[in-house]
């Protein structure tokens, strides 16, 4: 893709966007973006897979376009609706004027004008500014039969509605899938798809998230921070913290003021980096302390 010719200024471009991001991801996005292949970025909640998708489209200046994933998740309610509301009064308008062509009021309700266009068809629809991002956000929650469909929409980037033909996209949309890894998304789906694992960042990496997220915390309150997390992403929770957390934690922080962290402030501010009341029970007492000692420890130079 002409606007971001190389793996560096695909670098460059996300870290604009305040998205520091590794040199093993920015060559998958490159690549996807040069063969015009769907990437599916799979790994942890809050390690950055949905951020990512908003700052290719905020970088190449395109609409971002958002499939949000859920249990139950048909073709129809991806693709298209009818405006049932609309029709109805449609059909009372005509019957009180008297006389109408049933023929003809069938053929004028199953227009554009009565189409609610979801996610998968405005994708497909031109756009100013060139094809959209169209993020299909954890797909992992869906089913089989809907993977089996959208196997064929990103093979073809065409849809077809039964009423009005087949809508096929003049430019195909840059597509971009995420999973949770709640379940297995089947091979046939990986397989149309470039693949990258995202995992928790490095130390360094996440201070340099931190700096580019929050960039007025103190750089002792943030390596202590960052410090923090990642100690406790080793303890057995049910629900480890993500680097979103990580950033919540920090901007709590700074609205408190707080300079230096105390297993006083941690326990009052558990609530931003754990969301399981089990998770933050375990964290009373002096289990804070003790990671809090870990984590000063772990950045101590050897």
């Amino acid at each position: 893709m002409k606007d971001l010719p190389s793996i560096d200024a695909v670098q460059e471009a996300l870290a604009g966007q305040d998205y520091v991001c590794g040199r093993a991801l920015a060559t998958v996005v490159f690549l996807s973006l040069r063969l015009g292949r769907p990437l599916f970025l799979e790994g942890e909640a809050g390690t950055g897979k949905t951020e990512i998708a908003k700052a290719i489209a905020s970088a190449l200046g395109r609409r971002l376009i958002r499939l949000q994933c859920y249990e139950g998740l048909d073709a129809s309610s991806a693709v298209y609706e009818w405006n049932f509301a609309e029709q109805m009064i449609a059909i009372r308008t005509a019957e009180a004027a008297g006389g109408a062509d049933r023929d003809a009021l069938k053929t004028e309700l199953f227009t554009q004008d009565y189409l609610i266009e979801r996610p998968l068809l405005q994708a497909m629809r031109p756009q100013d500014g060139g094809a959209p991002v169209l993020l299909i956000d954890e797909i992992d929650r869906t089913d089989e039969p809907f993977e089996a469909f959208l196997l064929e929409a990103l093979s073809d980037f065409q849809v077809t509605i039964p009423e009005l033909g087949t809508v096929k996209a003049p430019e195909p949309p840059i597509v971009i899938l995420t999973s949770n890894r709640t379940r297995e998304v089947h091979d046939a789906l990986k397989r149309r798809c470039l693949y990258h694992w995202v995992d928790y960042p490095s130390f360094e990496r996440e201070i340099e998230i931190l700096q580019a997220r929050a960039p007025e915390a103190a750089e002792a309150l943030s390596r202590e921070v960052v410090a923090f997390v990642q100690q406790l992403r080793t303890e057995d929770l049910f629900k480890k913290p993500g680097v979103a957390e990580t950033i919540d934690w920090a901007k709590c922080l700074l609205a408190l003021d707080v300079i230096d962290l105390s297993p006083e402030v941690i326990a009052d501010t558990l609530g931003a980096i754990l969301k399981y009341q089990d998770d933050i029970a375990r964290l009373q007492g002096s289990e804070a302390k003790r990671i809090l000692d870990e984590a000063r420890a772990s950045m101590e130079p050897a």
